[in-house]
């Protein structure tokens, strides 16, 4: 009699005091092994939608591009130190210039501690600061022009096809990025980086073209090409050919 008690007894005691562990777990002590199994269940789920965030976010952000192909150029990048109690700490500041090669351009500067995240800063402010400049036939500017930023003064002239991008350091940079083909330039008073570029943007959004220049005076383009002697004939021929 006493036997049977402690037999049921222990049976009793298996049965509350142990539980089926999940698939492939171990088989651990009443409540706790339950918990853990759900807990590590929930937790992997958890880190499964989070790879499915990023994924997503990356995909946003290809479809908010379009998928436009830009022309990146690093210019510069410059170290920094800084001491502090025990060595020096170091930092990098990048200069980026963006372009899409077909009259769009924007230049960006970013800070970091490392020089990968410090171009990725600068290239997303460059994107952001994108500006339109026209174009004549697509290759060269419409008229000459002059920048100044600072100590920087720069100037730009158009050219004829063949002549090349004639242009030192940064401003070869912007112009290859916007998609000059021909064109002579000079800087003048710094080789500062950020005041060259800064005074080659301020040259060329001083650009106009013809078309906007007729839009805004109310005229056509054949009217003002005709003014400089050329018969009408070839002022309209070379108005038709006009690009931004």
């Amino acid at each position: 009699m006493a036997d049977e008690v402690i037999q049921e007894g222990e049976a009793a005691g298996n049965a509350g005091g142990f539980a089926a562990a999940p698939e492939g777990g171990e088989q651990r002590e009443g409540g706790r092994g339950r918990g853990r199994g759900r807990g590590g269940n929930d937790r992997g789920g958890d880190r499964g939608r989070g790879r499915g965030d990023r994924n997503d976010r990356r995909g946003r952000g290809n479809d908010e591009e379009g998928g436009e192909e830009l022309i990146e150029k690093l210019v510069h990048i410059n170290r920094v130190s800084k001491t502090v109690k025990g060595g020096k700490r170091f930092g990098f500041a990048a200069l980026v210039v963006v372009g899409d090669g077909k009259g769009r351009v924007g230049f960006g500067h970013g800070k970091a501690r490392e020089v990968p995240e410090a171009i990725t800063k600068a290239t997303a402010s460059a994107k952001k600061k994108m500006v339109r400049v026209p174009l004549k036939d697509g290759r060269t500017l419409h008229h000459d022009g002059k920048g100044h930023f600072g100590a920087g003064k720069v100037s730009v002239r158009s050219a004829p096809a063949g002549t090349g991008i004639i242009a030192g350091g940064p401003m070869r940079a912007v112009f290859e990025s916007l998609g000059v083909h021909d064109v002579v330039t000079k800087s003048v008073g710094t080789s500062n980086p950020y005041n060259m570029i800064r005074a080659t943007f301020d040259a060329l959004t001083d650009q106009t073209s013809p078309k906007s220049v007729a839009q805004r005076r109310g005229k056509k383009v054949a009217d003002l090409l005709g003014r400089g002697g050329a018969s009408a004939v070839e002022a309209e021929a070379e108005a038709a050919a006009i690009a931004e």
